[in-house]
């Protein structure tokens, strides 16, 4: 994964995981899966609802819970979302993209 994330690092970008689990447990999958970069805490949800992140699961009986979807956003330097898509797409398209973006003169 670190050499993953110095290809990102060679582009001029910075990594960030967001969850709503507090700083603790942050902390132990850090630790556990060895991550190069950091997890925000996104407590009440408004950064994943911000990015269309959102899933609620549940029923109409049993009480809907709104969590967080698995969803990779790549925000150019202006600013602006130039990828969105749920899932964990390959790191080969991520970097193609961010690649390719023409983002910093608008």
């Amino acid at each position: 994964m670190s050499e993953t994330i110095a290809d990102f690092q060679a582009l001029d970008t910075e990594t960030f995981g967001v969850n709503e689990a507090n700083a603790e447990s942050h902390q132990k999958f850090i630790d556990q899966l060895n991550l190069p970069f950091d997890l925000l805490i996104d407590e009440d949800l408004k950064v994943a609802d911000a990015y269309n992140a959102l899933k609620t699961e549940g029923t109409v009986i049993v009480r809907k819970l709104q969590r967080i979807a698995r969803t990779v956003v790549i925000v150019g330097k202006n600013g602006r979302i130039i990828f969105r898509a749920a899932g964990a797409p390959p790191p080969t398209e991520l970097l193609a993209v961010i690649a390719s973006a023409d983002d910093e003169s608008r």
